[in-house]
């Protein structure tokens, strides 16, 4: 059954489903049409909210950017390699291999989205050439990684549990601090979590053709290593190439980020953020590649798949200036609380985050358009705040499955488009959706 519905969502992706820069494009225009329609808005002001957001999320851009360069650049290093290649060898077979995948994205983007979305990307990639020619299914592989990724809004990164949980936060006086003991660390936050480990890697395994002509392997050659210059021997080198050969200042800037790194979680008391984690790896990445010239090389690699972050992020910045300028991202989440009761509020919360996800892929950006709306709502009808808030953070990671501004980080690494695994994801969509709504209405 599962196989069986895999392969027809598959079929229908690869042939209706267009590029990740097309499917931006259509939501643009869907978003500019209803802000016309639905919020009575001219076309010149949709423009004009479209242009004002366009930029908005260039630094977010550029952080998203450092996680593949740095991930990539770490990654490249003989120890990261080594611990990538231990973990992929553990899976022998297409059914493991697959679950294996699923398994680390959920426990790493628990811990933190960005590092789970890089390092289970590159172990995708070693899994996949360790199984060269034992008829693993990659495009299947790669959904599987990135459908653990569901969980990320209900771990140790999650954006509103953790804002409202933040001295000054912009709902502190209406809700005052909510802790994480009544969001990410109360059932409908661990319980979904700890279901989807146990069987989310099932259903994305058992999906996995049998039949040899449906199964396409991954083409080692896309991933080989370049090929590095002959080195030349330290009498011959140039004053400027011994600096670039020599290790000495790769280790004084390695040493120098590892102590602002010790400094950041013992003295300042930091948590981990993007900020963090892409400082982490890139000065670890310096360490280990041991000269200037071998990071430079890495980085050169790893520039080769930012290019669709560059190019795409800005239009989903448009359309979020659309959504939240033009009112409706409001209208969406009021109509979902006109009908709800204390009882079904945070579900109709989930659902409706998940409807506003898709033209708002951001946590931290859905929550500030709609967290305070569904507050309102809870407060005056008598139900869980603390619930509400992790129905938009659940409904924020749900739809990320049919939502590619998430999956071209893992897209760009894997040399996939978003149609060879869209159709596999929608499995993981549907699954997660019905055993997250079932959750809000039982615990």
């Amino acid at each position: 059954m599962l196989r069986v519905l895999g392969a027809a969502f598959s079929r229908f992706a690869k042939r209706y489903l267009p590029d990740a820069l097309i499917f931006a494009f259509l939501l643009t225009l869907i978003t500019f049409v209803l802000g016309m329609i639905v919020q009575q808005k001219s076309p010149m002001e949709m423009i004009r909210y479209m242009g004002d957001g366009f930029w908005s999320l260039l630094s977010f851009a550029m952080q998203m950017c450092l996680v593949l360069m740095t991930g990539h650049i770490l990654a490249s290093t003989k120890p990261m390699a080594a611990v990538l290649k231990s973990i992929a060898k553990t899976a022998n077979t297409p059914f493991k291999a697959v679950a294996l995948a699923c398994v680390v994205m959920i426990i790493t983007s628990y811990l933190n989205w960005g590092f789970g979305l890089i390092f289970s990307s590159l172990l995708a990639i070693e899994i996949a050439k360790n199984m060269k020619g034992k008829k693993l299914h990659y495009p299947l592989l790669v959904a599987s990684a990135y459908s653990g990724f569901l969980v990320w809004h209900a771990g140790l990164s999650a954006s509103a549990p953790l804002l409202v949980n933040t001295k000054g936060h912009f709902l502190e006086k209406t809700i005052g601090l909510v802790p994480v003991s009544q969001t990410i660390f109360a059932p409908i936050g661990y319980v979904p979590v700890i279901i989807l480990l146990f069987t989310l890697p099932f259903i994305m395994a058992g999906m996995h053709p049998k039949k040899d002509e449906e199964i396409i392997e991954v083409n080692p050659e896309a991933f080989a290593e370049a090929k590095k210059p002959v080195k030349k021997n330290w009498s011959e080198m140039t004053p400027a190439e011994k600096m670039e050969y020599s290790p000495i200042l790769s280790m004084i800037i390695g040493i120098i980020g590892l102590v602002y790194i010790f400094y950041y979680f013992i003295f300042k008391k930091g948590s981990l953020d993007l900020n963090i984690v892409n400082f982490i790896f890139l000065m670890l990445g310096i360490l280990l590649h041991g000269t200037p010239k071998n990071f430079i090389n890495a980085a050169i690699e790893a520039g080769k798949t930012v290019w669709a972050i560059v190019v795409q992020f800005p239009f989903y910045a448009g359309i979020m200036g659309m959504m939240i300028n033009s009112g409706l991202a409001a209208t969406i989440a009021n109509w979902f609380a006109s009908f709800s009761t204390a009882k079904t509020l945070p579900l109709f919360t989930y659902w409706s985050a998940g409807l506003i996800n898709l033209f708002v892929p951001s946590g931290g950006g859905q929550w500030s358009v709609q967290g305070p709306i569904m507050v309102q709502a809870a407060q005056k009808i008598g139900a869980s705040v603390p619930k509400v808030i992790m129905g938009v953070a659940w409904g924020d990671a749900w739809t990320n499955m049919i939502q590619p501004f998430w999956a071209l980080p893992l897209l760009s690494v894997a040399k996939l488009d978003i149609r060879d695994i869209m159709g596999y994801c929608v499995m993981a969509l549907l699954w997660s959706g019905i055993v997250t709504s079932l959750l809000f209405l039982i615990l």
